[in-house]
């Protein structure tokens, strides 16, 4: 009997499963794998227990085909060899793809290249509005942890011998903060 295994992944610890939970609840999932990846790692423990689960005649459903991959060449890939594997490939939002026909290869190609594309301009465009935000004066960098005045109750507390772990308890911030901005007063003490 072929079951219908899916396969979810975000890539951002900011990023939800919730949507694309849903869209496999919707194609009649009987088992979900899913991948929590931050950064850029290539380790994918959850698509590792779904892939090992995968026999002939099953189908994974994926709500989109860029879940298979970060690159055009490592969803093709990827698509290719279930296929090979005699599992069909679903993806919700592009339909059933069939690797082994020119107008199937055809179409993973230009799905993946479309969201790699995509992925693309959303860099270029946080690029573009980081350096807007930079040429009108703006802070474009992470959040300041403290502002002058608490820089300045860090300096006090310093000189009455608390350590950077008292000062950060205190002014709610992490010691390496604190050791941060009092990087050049080598007396503070952890």
């Amino acid at each position: 009997m072929s079951d219908i295994i899916g396969y979810a992944r975000v890539s951002t610890t900011r990023q939800n499963l919730d949507r694309q939970l849903d869209a496999l609840a919707g194609m009649g999932v009987t088992r979900v794998f899913t991948d929590k990846v931050t950064g850029r790692p290539m380790a994918r423990p959850g698509w590792e227990d779904c892939r090992s689960h995968l026999r002939r005649g099953d189908t994974l459903a994926v709500e989109n085909l860029d879940r298979l991959g970060r690159s055009t060449l490592e969803v093709i890939g990827t698509v290719k060899e279930l296929a090979d594997d005699g599992i069909i490939v679903h993806a919700k939002q592009q339909g059933r793809l069939d690797p082994s026909t020119a107008t199937g290869r055809l179409m993973i190609s230009m799905f993946s290249m479309f969201a790699e594309f995509e992925v693309g301009l959303k860099a270029e465009r946080a690029a573009a509005a980081r350096e807007a935000a930079a040429a009108r004066g703006k802070y474009t960098g992470r959040p300041k942890k403290l502002g002058a005045d608490a820089a300045d109750l860090a300096r006090d507390y310093k000189a009455k011998g608390l350590t950077a772990a008292e000062i950060g308890k205190k002014l709610k911030v992490s010691r390496a903060t604190v050791y941060r901005y009092l990087a050049d007063d080598a007396q503070v003490t952890a």
